[in-house]
C-alpha cells in the first residue's frame, strides 16, 4: 500500500523553489528535474509523481508566462504550433491509458517504462545537444516556413506523448529543437514560448492524470509554495539578461540536467 498523502515540510517547498527557478530561468527543470527528485529522493510513487508534477508544471509555467509575456518574450505563433500538435495527441493518450488500464492491470508499469525511456530520451538530447545542432543546422537552414510549422507541429505531438506519460520533455527536448528550428530567435523568447506552450499540455495531462488518481493534492501545495516565488523570480531575471549571457546558461543547465539523469 502506498499512501497519497505526506505532511507539508519545508524539503518538498525548497525542491519546488529550486525548480521553478530553473524554469523560469532557462525553461528546463520541470519534469526532468522534478519527477525523478520525487521518486529518488523522496520515494514517492512513479504514478503519483507523474501525475502530481503534471499539475505542479502547469501552475508553475503559467506564472512563468505570465512573467514572460508581460516582457515580450513569447512567440506565440510558435506556442499555437506546438499546441495544435500536443493537446489532441495528450488526449488520444490518456483515452488509451484510461481505457487499456484494466489489461495492463495497472498504468504503473507502463508509466515508469516510459519514464525512465523519457529521461535517457531527455539525456541524450542533452549531453549531445551542440552536435545535435551542428548536425542539423544545415537542414534546418533549407527549411520552407511551411516545414518549419509542420515540423514544429510534430515536435508538439511528440512532447505530448511523452509529457502525459512520464511529465518529462517539454522544456530539455522541447528548447533543444526548438533552438534547431527558429536559430535566429533570441534564446530569451526560445525560452518563454516553451514555457507558455507547457501550460496546456501539463493542464490537460494533469487533469487527465487527475480522473485516473494518481495526484497527491498536499504534495502539490507544498511543490507550489516554493516554485511560484522561484518561477518568478527566475523569469524576472531570464527577460533582462543579454542574449549572449543567456545561451550559454541555458547550455550549462541542459548539461548539469544531462549528468543528473545519466548518474
Amino acid at each position: 500500500m502506498h499512501a497519497l498523502v505526506h505532511p507539508i515540510h519545508p524539503g518538498y517547498s525548497l525542491s519546488g523553489f529550486v525548480v521553478g527557478l530553473l524554469v523560469g530561468f532557462t525553461g528546463v527543470g520541470g519534469g526532468a528535474l522534478m519527477t525523478p527528485l520525487l521518486v529518488l529522493v523522496f520515494g514517492i510513487r512513479a504514478t503519483t509523481a507523474v501525475g502530481t508534477d503534471l499539475l505542479y508544471a502547469c501552475v508553475t509555467k503559467t506564472v512563468g508566462t505570465a512573467v514572460h509575456g508581460f516582457s515580450g518574450t513569447v512567440e506565440w505563433g510558435i506556442v499555437r504550433r506546438l499546441a495544435s500538435g500536443s493537446v489532441p495527441a495528450t488526449a488520444l493518450t490518456l483515452i488509451v491509458l484510461s481505457r487499456h488500464q484494466a489489461r495492463l492491470g495497472s498504468s504503473s508499469n507502463v508509466i515508469t517504462t516510459v519514464l525512465g525511456f523519457a529521461l535517457i530520451l531527455t539525456a541524450i538530447s542533452i549531453v549531445f545537444r551542440k552536435w545535435i545542432l551542428n548536425a542539423l543546422a544545415g537542414a534546418a537552414a533549407k527549411l520552407s516556413p511551411r516545414e518549419t510549422t509542420l515540423l514544429t507541429i510534430l515536435l508538439g505531438a511528440v512532447l505530448g506523448v511523452l509529457v502525459s506519460l512520464s511529465s518529462v520533455g517539454a522544456g530539455a527536448i522541447g528548447v533543444t529543437f526548438l533552438l534547431i528550428l527558429y536559430p535566429a530567435l533570441p534564446a530569451s523568447k526560445l525560452v518563454g514560448s516553451d514555457i507558455a506552450h507547457a501550460v496546456p499540455l501539463t493542464l490537460i495531462a494533469g487533469i487527465g492524470h487527475w480522473f485516473l488518481g494518481s495526484i497527491d493534492g498536499l504534495l502539490l501545495v507544498s511543490l507550489l509554495v516554493g516554485s511560484i516565488p522561484g518561477v518568478i523570480l527566475g523569469s524576472y531575471i531570464s527577460s533582462r539578461i543579454p542574449d549572449k549571457v543567456l545561451r550559454p546558461v541555458l547550455a550549462s543547465t541542459l548539461a548539469v540536467v544531462g549528468a543528473r539523469l545519466s548518474f
